[in-house]
């Protein structure tokens, strides 16, 4: 059975990009090294890392979408708009869950959604 423990993120401006998830995580990286910036979120471990073969913004951020759980989705959502994430859908329902999608500076989408159930 597999697990998923960890999501690297490349970016060409690494410290752009660590200075929006250290607002997003509300708190300084668990561990840095370089070029490289990561923290725990729940179960996972999150980085940003710099990569010679990424140059600018994503061409298709909708591609690849990661989800933050959080009970908070409104509050959470106005928190991280105001801290400069790009608002691409307002938190929404979808059956008894919240959702709401945003986006980095790099361009990446992300999605805040209320913890899953059963």
């Amino acid at each position: 059975m597999l697990s998923l423990n960890s999501l690297m993120v490349g970016t060409s401006d690494i410290k752009t990009m660590a200075d929006f998830y250290e607002k997003m995580f509300d708190r300084k990286a668990d561990m840095i090294d370089d070029n490289f910036f990561g923290w725990t979120v729940g179960k996972t471990f999150f980085g940003v890392s710099a990569h010679s073969e990424v140059k600018g913004k994503s061409s298709e951020p909708q591609r690849i979408m990661f989800n933050f759980e959080t009970a908070e989705v409104k509050e959470e959502f106005l928190r991280m708009k105001e801290a400069g994430a790009i608002v691409v859908k307002e938190p929404y329902e979808m059956g008894e869950a919240w959702i709401a999608t945003l986006e980095d500076p790099d361009g990446n989408y992300f999605q805040l959604m209320t913890p899953w159930e059963g």
